[in-house]
């Protein structure tokens, strides 16, 4: 072998030759692909609109029922002196101011309760807990209370407080107590999950520098998780403001506005939208006029619960402008 052969030979001689056309695919395995793809595309967007139409159906009923009776009056007043059908003084048929006081203040009332404690618990779990036993045990605590029913909380709720306050307490606080058992599951959940992805290279270089682990988390950790869990607390609250059963039994209802959180009954949008559905129709004397409106319960439940939609979709808006400002600034 001269040495021009040798020189000629690289690393790669000797080694078997690859028939690349074997996996190249057929025009009939292309055609089958495609096929394949159009119709998961189509399957998609077909469960895409299956799962829209019961969400348009609703809005578009409860839009279409509520606008009736929505307007200034409706919202302004509350249900003192209203008597069947008929017309108040002021001109109207009652109103809900009563019932969106009620339920601003108690869902207020929850979440100071949930979500600092529930953010306190998350923040216990990923940054100090290292997975021990008392981790666990919280972890199958938080995984059992999101499953209880709504009513048990309320009836937790009456029942410490009639054993702290006596029997027969009932007031806006004590149903801020009942949600707040329903919001914290949530809160913990998401927030935890918000906790775990943010990168592990910001807390390392936070300590690198001397910054201690309380001020890492405060000042690193939850800004860069805040949209999450802003987001977290906007799906807890949304769960709770819709509720009735705990309410009925531990704020009540009133016909008049109580604006003190801790005294008294307080009547909510859910519980107003309850009661109102439950007359069905208004009485009407034989000699009323046409200003009489019989079906006028069945109005006010349909205006009280578009109300109900335009404050969660408010929050939403209000959570996710909050989220954007406090949010970490990035150079995108």
């Amino acid at each position: 072998m001269t040495a021009a052969e040798n020189t000629e030979k690289t690393p790669m001689d000797g080694t078997p030759e690859i028939d690349f056309d074997r996996f190249r695919p057929t025009r009939s395995a292309i055609q089958r692909r495609n096929i394949m793809d159009r119709f998961m595309w189509a399957l998609i967007a077909v469960a895409f609109v299956i799962a829209c139409i019961p969400l348009i159906s609703l809005l578009w009923t409860t839009i279409v029922n509520g606008i009736k009776r929505l307007n200034l009056n409706f919202l302004s007043y509350n249900m003192t002196g209203v008597v069947g059908g008929s017309q108040t003084p002021s001109g109207g048929y009652g109103g809900v101011l009563h019932a969106i006081i009620g339920t601003l203040e108690i869902t207020a009332g929850a979440m100071v309760i949930s979500i600092p404690i529930g953010l306190m618990c998350a923040v216990y779990l990923v940054e100090y807990s290292n997975r021990g036993k008392l981790a666990q045990v919280i972890t199958l605590l938080v995984d059992v209370m999101s499953g209880i029913p709504s009513i048990v909380a309320g009836l937790f709720a009456f029942s410490m407080f009639t054993i702290l306050l006596g029997p027969g307490t009932i007031n806006g606080f004590e149903g801020s107590v009942a949600l707040s058992l329903l919001m914290l599951p949530t809160v913990v959940k998401s927030s935890e999950e918000m906790l775990k992805i943010v990168p592990n290279d910001l807390r390392e270089a936070s300590l690198a520098l001397g910054v201690t682990k309380q001020r890492t988390i405060t000042k690193i950790v939850l800004r860069t998780a805040l949209p999450g869990i802003v987001s977290g607390a906007i799906l807890a609250i949304a769960r709770v403001i819709g509720e009735t059963a705990p309410l009925l039994m531990t704020a009540g209802y009133i016909s008049s506005t109580n604006v003190n959180l801790f005294s008294g009954q307080m009547t909510t949008l859910p519980v107003f939208v309850y009661q109102e559905y439950s007359k069905l129709s208004a009485n009407c004397p034989p000699n009323a006029d046409a200003t009489c409106v019989t079906t006028i319960p069945m109005e006010r439940a349909w205006a009280a619960a578009l109300v109900l939609i335009v404050i969660v979709l408010l929050l939403n808006l209000i959570g996710r402008i909050v989220a954007k400002v406090f949010a970490v600034k990035t150079e995108r």
